[in-house]
């Protein structure tokens, strides 16, 4: 019936898999300060749900934007992303993207 996935916690970088299907894949990211992803073009509908801390997010040539905790932030596809920590706090997020990159038109 139903299925369980779990997700780490850590004190160092983190970015990790939790979900890979046709859906929708999410991956669990913790990130302390001044770490950051690589930049990257968005490859799906994305959403990051901020449960810890915050992320400072650059999309596109827009002036980057502060996001806290309890936000959620929708990306649509094919926008150049910059997600960083620029904060003491340790960052942690979920992103979700919908559908599975994979089937993304």
């Amino acid at each position: 019936m139903e299925k369980v996935y779990k997700f780490q916690q850590s004190a160092e970088k983190l970015i990790e898999k939790i979900l890979d299907d046709d859906v929708a894949m999410i991956n669990h990211m913790i990130l302390n300060q001044n770490e950051a992803l690589p930049q990257h073009y968005s490859n799906s509908n994305v959403y990051m749900i901020i449960v810890r801390g915050c992320i400072t997010a650059q999309l596109g040539e827009n002036p980057p934007k502060r996001y806290e905790h309890g936000n959620l932030l929708n990306i649509p596809g094919q926008i150049k992303m910059n997600i960083s920590n620029q904060d003491v706090e340790q960052a942690e997020f979920f992103v979700v993207k919908a559908p599975s990159p994979r089937l993304y038109k």
